[in-house]
Order: structure tokens, then sequence, then C-alpha cells
């Protein structure tokens, strides 16, 4: 249900790619790099910022909201990174502060039934999008951009007070000062040149609009679909579908979860994987690997390659589990995260055969380089 460990795995993989593109979600992403032992959470730019080499691109399906976007970016900064590689959609949707009073009422009004929001304004700005009354990024670089607030007040009744705009009208000023311009038209010659773009998802498959738990979902397509709309390519373009999958489950906020753990396991694999939002703080739930739900998401994604992480979690229980078919199948535990490890590999070689794919790389700890590249599962 998300938390994989996707932008270590896109960090990494960035290297063998001209251009790194999120196709959806917003500041609600939370994913977690490593730079000289020192963490970096990424909200809306995309994982592949530390190399230098890269571009970075924020898609038409992605919404942003400018004040964390400027944050983000003088986090980035501060660490020496460089963010003239950053290029933005003018067709992406931005996040006022009214989205996000409108989540927190919306949220509210729920009572024992709420979603677990971010509290982002993601769901409020998807809606305008789709209710054809969304800002867009272009809409910023217009001479009476300024006048924006006052004709929104004069509009809409409000159930709140209205925010304070003057912060996010210096943000949006901020991010006047980077590339914008039309992504999919910059993404698709790229391709004819024979560049390589790997594509980034920021929330998991369980998360999806469609094909998720709703109504216990995010408010994008975070499945291969999203890609296309997203980005404005071709399906006929994509390549490998690479599916990144933690070694057991997570979840933040509510929603069905049926291999959740409430015992002294579930509390232990919270602690050593410091299962905590990277976006809200909050304390995941932590369950067993569901394979089910595994391979309906490889169905419909037509995911090519499995990429496992946090398989360094696990080390040193005395069993692990997964469920498949409906039951759960036991596992003796591991002693090391080396892929010669006997019960590790037999761990391995069993969910690729249950699976029917194979696995790209295998994922070990939190650095860069916690990585086995080319396994050979029998």
């Amino acid at each position: 249900m998300g938390d994989e460990g996707k932008g270590k795995i896109v960090d990494y993989l960035s290297k063998d790619y001209d251009i790194i593109a999120r196709f959806g979600g917003g500041d609600n992403a939370g994913h977690t790099l490593f730079k000289n032992g020192k963490k970096i959470v990424l909200h809306n730019i995309p994982s592949g910022i530390l190399n230098k080499d890269v571009l970075n691109v924020i898609g038409n399906g992605c919404v942003i909201n400018p004040i964390s976007f400027k944050a983000e970016v003088e986090m980035l900064m501060e660490n020496g990174v460089d963010v003239s590689n950053i290029v933005i959609s003018d067709r992406a949707h931005i996040i006022t502060p009214f989205h996000i009073k409108w989540d927190a009422y919306n949220e509210s009004k729920l009572g024992n039934n709420k979603i677990g929001s971010t509290l982002k304004g993601i769901g409020p700005c998807y809606t305008d999008k789709t209710s054809r009354k969304g800002l867009r990024v272009r809409d910023i670089q217009e001479p009476d951009f300024s006048s924006w607030g006052v004709r929104m007040m004069q509009q809409t009744k409000l159930p709140f007070n209205p925010p304070n705009l003057t912060e996010f009208y210096k943000a949006c000023e901020f991010m006047r000062k980077f590339r914008i311009e039309e992504t999919h038209i910059l993404i698709n010659k790229a391709l004819d040149k024979g560049q390589r773009v790997l594509a980034e998802g920021a929330q998991a498959f369980g998360l999806d609009v469609d094909f998720g738990t709703y109504p216990y979902v995010t408010s994008s397509v975070t499945s291969t679909g999203g890609v296309c709309q997203g980005l404005g390519v071709s399906p006929k373009l994509i390549g490998n579908i690479y599916g990144v999958v933690k070694a057991y489950y997570t979840r933040v906020g509510n929603g069905p979860f049926i291999t959740e753990l409430f015992d002294d396991v579930g509390d232990e694999i919270c602690e050593v994987g410091k299962e905590f939002g990277s976006t809200t703080g909050r304390k995941r739930r932590c369950g067993w690997l569901n394979l089910d739900e595994l391979k309906e998401a490889i169905m419909v994604t037509g995911t090519s390659d499995i990429i496992l992480t946090k398989v360094d979690v696990l080390e040193g229980f005395d069993e692990v589990k997964v469920l498949s078919d409906g039951e759960l199948i036991s596992f003796p535990g591991w002693n090391t995260t080396s892929h010669k490890d006997v019960e590790l590999d037999h761990f391995l070689e069993t969910i690729k055969n249950i699976l029917g794919i194979p696995f790209k790389l295998i994922s070990h700890g939190p650095e860069r380089d916690d990585i086995y590249w080319g396994v050979t599962i029998k």
C-alpha cells in the first residue's frame, strides 16, 4: 500500500536514464533518498534530482503545492544539490491554501469514516481539475495572477475563514523562475532522439482511484495507465515496467488490510523498518506480503520485473509469512541478507514462481548501494 522504497530505486536507476518524470500525485508522496549518509525526503520533485546529468520532470498529471515545492528546493540547495535540472509542466495543477482548508474540512465531516487523508489538499485539487475550474501552472505566469485570490473569495462560498495567501503568492513567484513548458512535447522529442525516460510513480497500486481499496485511496491513477495520461506519451512507447514491492506490507491511514499484524511481530517490523510516514509522520500499519493482491497489480499494470525491497528488515525473524490463494504460507527466517542465504533464496524462489515474473534486483538497506543486481533465482 505504498512506502516500498520507490524513491531509492529511482535514484539508483537514474544514472542509466536521461529523464526521470513524475506522472501523478503531489506532496502526499514521500520518497526517501540518502546522500553521503544524509537522509533527503522528496515530495514534489522526481527522485533523479541527485544525479546532475538527469532532467527531472514534474508532469502534467501531477498536482503541485508551490509552498512545499519552494521549501523542498531550498532544502536541496542547502544540501548542495543542483536544482537547475527541474522542469515543470505548464498543465500541472496547483494546490492552493483553499484546497488544504477544504481537505481538512471534508475529512472532519466524515467522523468515524475518515479516509485517512494526508490533508495536503490533493483530493480537492484533483476535484477542481475534473470540475474544470482548477488553477494550472501556466496560470501563475499571467499578468493578472495577483488578483486570483480576490476572485476566488468573491466566487466561492466558504464554510471556513479564507486563508492568508501571502506565502502562497511568494512561493508561486519562486516557482516561476524554473523551466515551465509543455513537458509532453519535451518528453516525446527526447524519446524520438533515442533518449531514455523513467516514469516515477508516487503511490502504490492499492491506492489507485480505480483499482485500489476504494474509498480509501488516493485521488489519482497510480497504475501504468497514469503514465500515458500524466506524461502525454503513447502506450506503445512504454517498455519495461518495474514493480517495486516491499518484503512485507504497510499502510498509512484507514482501509482494509487483511494481513495486518496486531502483535509483537508487527510492532517489531515497524520498529526495525522505521515505518513512519515520510509525509505525515504517522505510524504505518504492518503485515505480511499479500501475493494475491500483488498478482492482480501485475495483471493490470503489465509489470515485467519485480524489485523487492527491505528484505533486511525481516532478517532475524524466526518465521516469515506471505498470503497466497487466501492462505498464509510460512517460511523459516533468514539470518543474513546475502542472496546466497538458503532461507532467503527459498523465500525469493517461491515468490518468483507464484508471481511468474523475474526479479530485477533486491534491495537490502536504505543506502543507494544496498542492492543486489542480476539476482538469479532458480
